[in-house]
């Protein structure tokens, strides 16, 4: 199980491929950031965001997560505005959750 809950039946074939990787990335954390991220923004994206999210899931994992968490500075051509939103949503989640409780 993937953990998603986004439904891949309504989505093109390009976005059924990116939810995929996006929940299979081999470290957990990963799968939780980029899956849940998937989820909520994936059939909203552009084209332009979509080709963004597809170069970003090409790079390791150790690293993403690294400049999602601030250990290491965020390269310049990944520091843009759907990098932000990725940076954000597990902040969100959490916030969400919290108010839930």
């Amino acid at each position: 199980m993937s953990g998603s809950m986004l439904s891949s039946a309504a989505l093109d074939e390009r976005r059924r491929r990116i939810l995929f990787r996006a929940w299979r990335r081999g470290m957990r954390e990963m799968d939780l950031v980029m899956g849940q991220f998937a989820d909520a923004n994936l059939p909203g994206m552009s084209e332009a965001e979509l080709d963004e999210f597809e170069r970003l899931m090409e790079a390791p994992d150790p690293e993403v997560l690294s400049w999602i968490t601030g250990e290491a500075p965020t390269p310049p051509e990944r520091d843009t505005a759907l990098f932000a939103r990725l940076c954000a949503a597990p902040r969100e989640a959490m916030r969400r959750a919290n108010e839930a409780e």
